[in-house]
């Protein structure tokens, strides 16, 4: 369902590197790339505030079409500079304290793992951590007996960073929901490569990135919060954009998600993560998960078959990330071989999932991850070039 040929032609990548890094920056598309340089060319020849004021119509379309992506309202929709801190503004801001409880799961991903640490220390709540079930995803039955009365969060990530693990957040949201307990999604590595709609999956609040799957640029990020529960979440910092300074001892919180952000930006970025939304839904999200879940399954199985190769993946669901070792051979060795050749990979560290590597006892893995734009013949050729290192 998806034209690749005309994919690939507004790709200008393409032309240049066999890309499996879209976990960790995307190419961006021709129609995005414009739309930075739109902006930026105006910085140039009018300003800044004259170049941000002829952008108007796209930086109000930001809210929009992310709205039409997640299947939110506009006003729960902000704009943050990167993922972390819109994770950050989220999480910072909620009244944790002495005996609390905070569940997540062994795959979180560092940042979020460290801000749990130094806040526990701040404020004296306890981290508990959900098992997983035999396919390595949340246990969400284990998940369901573990919640009690001064359990105040669930923090997961949607998709790890370290594999092609896809958690079931509906799940989750069922039983979030039941209980009456905030959840917090970090949906970082999966907004862009697989259908997220905030109502299905149930969460009060959900972070994410413009450069991975969504194709947009460097320094760009967005949060979502439900309407329901922004008087739960305290910004942990204002400026004037996010609040109104209604007296000398008074101020008033911007109506909506626009509480979280902050007056200066990366007005080019927004416009461009903006195009970037604009164009994923314009090729189709049920058509982008599909061909990712095909492209990353065929690579899983081709890497398989190679001696010495193991693929580490989790899951019952499966994302575009695809990560593995070879025996004997040091990832970073193998991502600098293949880059010699022209082949975008990334290497994912023990440092990143901590509790992850460690309880499966796994050094530093090759993260290979794929977008709609690869192809079977892309795959071939990785293979082809992992076989061939010694």
């Amino acid at each position: 369902m998806i034209d690749i040929e005309k994919v690939r032609s507004e790709t200008a990548g393409c032309k240049h590197v066999l890309h499996f890094n879209n976990a960790g920056a995307s190419l961006m598309p021709t129609p995005v790339f414009d739309a930075l340089r739109r902006v930026l060319r105006d910085e140039n020849e009018v300003g800044g505030y004259e170049a941000e004021r002829r952008a108007q119509d796209d930086i109000q379309a930001f809210y929009t079409e992310f709205a039409g992506l997640l299947n939110a309202n506009p006003d729960e929709i902000t704009y943050v500079e990167n993922a972390t801190r819109a994770w950050d503004m989220a999480f910072y801001g909620l009244d944790l304290g002495p005996g609390d409880r905070v569940i997540t799961h062994q795959s979180e991903y560092a940042s979020n793992y460290l801000a749990f640490l130094q806040q526990s220390r701040r404020l004296g709540f306890e981290i508990d951590l959900v098992p997983s079930d035999e396919s390595g995803q949340i246990d969400v039955e284990a998940l369901d007996r573990m919640i009690g009365p001064k359990t105040k969060l669930i923090a997961i990530t949607h998709v790890p960073t370290q594999g092609g693990l896809v958690n079931p957040a509906a799940e989750v949201g069922k039983v979030a929901k039941k209980h009456s307990v905030l959840y917090l999604l970090d949906a970082c590595q999966s907004v862009g490569q697989i259908q997220v709609d905030v109502r299905e999956i149930g969460c009060d609040i959900l972070s994410g990135t413009g450069r991975k799957f969504l194709r947009g640029p460097r320094g760009t990020g967005f949060l979502y919060v439900r309407k329901e529960i922004l008087d739960r979440v305290d910004p942990p910092f204002v400026d004037l954009h996010s609040a109104t300074w209604t007296e000398a001892n008074g101020y008033e919180l911007a109506d909506g998600a626009r509480r979280f952000q902050n007056w200066e930006s990366y007005v080019a970025g927004r416009v461009g993560l903006m195009e970037a939304v604009r164009y994923a839904r314009t090729v189709g999200m049920s058509h982008i998960e599909a061909r990712v879940t095909e492209i990353a399954q065929g690579l899983r199985e081709a890497l398989s078959g190679v001696g010495g190769v193991s693929v580490h993946d989790l899951g019952q669901r499966k994302s575009g990330i695809v990560t593995f070792t070879r025996g004997g051979i040091e990832a970073k060795v193998i991502a600098d071989s293949l880059r010699d050749q022209g082949i975008n990979v990334s290497v994912a560290p023990v440092t990143a999932a901590r509790l992850d590597f460690e309880t499966r006892k796994l050094p530093a893995m090759v993260r290979a991850s794929v977008h709609y734009f690869n192809t079977r013949d892309e795959v071939g050729r990785f293979v082809d070039a992992v076989q061939a290192i010694s």
